[in-house]
C-alpha cells in the first residue's frame, strides 16, 4: 500500500514560485524515512535540508510541481484564489503517485473541506487533510523538506542576476528593500503582481 505526503513551500511569499511536493513509498518502508528524525522544514537548517532531501530523493518516490509568479498572477486574473491553486498541483501529484492514502497539510482554513473535495476527486484514496500535519506524520515532512529545498533552489537563481533579493518573503528587510528598488514599470517575472501587499511596499 503507497502512502502519499503533500506540502508547499513559498505560499505567502511576494518572490518566487509556489513549490508543491510530494513524496510517496510503500507503506512497509515508512519506517527508513521515520529513522531520518523529520520535522517541519521551517525548523531545520539549509545546509540539513539538503542533506536529508538527498536521503529522502533515495528512499521514495518525489514529485514537485513550480507553480510560478507569473503562473500564480495569470490564474488570479482568472478569479482563481491561491487554495485552488495549490489544489490544481495537489491533484496532479496525487494522479501521478497514485497512493492509497494521502497525508496533507491543510492550506484551508476548514481540513475536512479539502479531504472531501479531495476524495470527490479520488475516490481511491483516502485523504487525511490536518493543520501541522508536518509536524506529525513524517511522510509530510519529507514533503516539506523537498518543497522548501526546491523553492531555495528557485531563489538562489533569482539571486544569481539580482543580487540579495531576500527570503523572497514580505516579512524579510532585504525583499522589502529590492522591491522598492524595481521602478513600477520594469518588475521581473517573478514578482508576484497581483499581491496587494507587493502594491504596498512598492507604494
Amino acid at each position: 500500500m503507497k502512502i502519499l505526503g503533500i506540502d508547499e513551500a513559498g505560499r505567502g511569499a511576494v518572490l518566487g514560485p509556489l513549490v508543491v511536493s510530494g513524496v510517496a513509498l510503500e507503506q512497509n518502508r515508512l519506517k527508513y524515512l521515520e529513522r531520518l528524525g523529520l520535522k517541519d522544514s521551517k525548523k531545520i537548517s539549509p545546509k540539513r535540508r539538503i542533506t536529508l532531501s538527498r536521503k529522502i530523493e533515495r528512499i521514495a518516490e518525489c514529485h514537485t510541481i513550480h507553480i510560478t509568479a507569473k503562473d500564480i498572477d495569470m490564474l488570479r486574473s482568472r478569479d482563481v484564489n491561491l487554495n485552488e491553486i495549490e489544489k490544481i498541483a495537489m491533484n496532479r501529484i496525487i494522479r501521478e503517485s497514485e497512493p492509497s492514502t494521502c497525508f496533507i497539510d491543510s492550506m484551508d482554513i476548514k481540513p475536512e473541506r479539502l479531504t472531501i473535495e479531495l476524495e470527490t476527486m479520488h475516490p481511491d484514496v483516502k485523504v487525511v487533510a490536518e493543520h501541522k500535519a508536518d509536524d506529525r506524520y513524517p511522510i509530510v515532512s519529507a514533503a516539506s523538506i523537498i518543497a522548501k529545498v526546491e523553492r531555495d533552489r528557485a531563489i538562489q537563481k533569482i539571486k544569481k542576476k539580482y543580487k540579495d533579493v531576500g527570503s523572497g518573503y514580505p516579512s524579510d528587510p532585504k525583499t522589502i528593500k529590492f522591491l522598492k528598488t524595481i521602478p513600477p514599470g520594469d518588475l521581473p517575472d517573478f514578482i508576484r503582481r497581483s499581491w496587494a501587499t507587493v502594491e504596498r511596499i512598492m507604494g
